[in-house]
């Protein structure tokens, strides 16, 4: 029998590779991720939620990359891994990675699983029925008890540190509670703009962090403004309005510490005589005057 080369591939396959390369290429940026442990519901729901910003095709690995090489995008080859899939866009590859990871959908715990948060239970009812149940819940510390037709739990509790990977009994009990507590998002590996490839470390940004050194430099420029005595737009009427309770302090200042005009008058000029202690001054020089005549 003779063997199929490349000659004799299925030609939907070929169809398929001809439709990524036209996209390839029609599309500025282009990012690859990796599909595994992505349920198809969280997928079809993200897909949804950014429709109008960018299309994903699933594909097997040896079409992608055979769509690689015909567009000239080998350099995206190396991140065809795992459960590959294709992302075309228009947005700016920071700005559409933002976006996507806010897109986070939640699933159920499978053996193994190792969730970011503490997995909690509260107290209250169920819709368990009565039965082997109780024992499958108590076997992972989750107590329950048989109220009215349906199972309840007694006390709140906490079965899964976060960290601690989920047992296979945990995650029987956690099905049968429907508590989903597994957080998943698309798994973007790399985007490719032109011929600029940024890997999902490079894009990533600490929103709070960074609204935080925004304000932080915003107030160091600020205080350098002031201190300095560089004047800008900004700090301007501040410094006018410092300026100006600083004078009036300064001639409260000055005013405390000076005596007043009448009392200081009052020090410098001598004390005026009255009109008896002037002409007893005078009688005695009178007198003498005419006793000589």
């Amino acid at each position: 029998m003779e063997k199929k080369g490349r000659s004799d591939i299925n030609p939907k396959k070929k169809q398929v590779v001809e439709e990524l390369a036209v996209m390839l290429k029609e599309y500025p940026v282009v990012g690859l991720i990796d599909l595994h442990k992505m349920p198809a519901f969280a997928l079809q729901n993200i897909k949804m939620n950014l429709k109008d910003k960018m299309k994903i095709r699933v594909a097997k690995k040896r079409m992608i990359n055979f769509a690689l090489e015909k567009a000239g995008r080998e350099n995206l080859k190396e991140y065809v891994v795992g459960y590959p899939a294709l992302i075309f866009s228009k947005e700016d590859p920071f700005k559409l990675y933002s976006l996507i990871s806010k897109q986070v959908e939640k699933r159920s715990a499978k053996p193994g699983d190792v969730p970011e948060e503490d997995v909690v239970v509260k107290a209250g009812p169920t819709q368990i029925p009565p039965g082997p149940a109780i024992s499958t819940l108590s076997k992972v510390k989750i107590l329950g008890k048989v109220q009215g037709p349906t199972i309840a739990i007694i006390k709140d509790c906490t079965p899964c540190k976060a960290g601690e990977p989920v047992s296979i009994d945990l995650s029987s009990a956690l099905q049968m509670l429907k508590i989903t507590p597994m957080k998943v998002s698309l798994n973007v590996l790399a985007f490719a703009e032109d011929k600029a490839i940024y890997t999902k470390d490079q894009m990533f940004v600490d929103e709070v962090k960074l609204v935080s050194d925004i304000q932080l430099a915003v107030q160091n420029a600020f205080n350098l403004s002031m201190n300095s005595g560089f004047p800008t737009k900004v700090t301007i009427g501040f410094m006018l309005s410092k300026a100006q309770m600083e004078a009036k302090a300064l001639e409260a200042l000055v005013d405390s510490g000076a005596p007043k005009e009448e009392e200081k008058s009052k020090e410098q000029a001598p004390k005026e005589k009255s009109e008896g202690e002037t002409e007893n001054e005078q009688e005695p020089a009178e007198k003498k005057e005419e006793e000589q005549s």
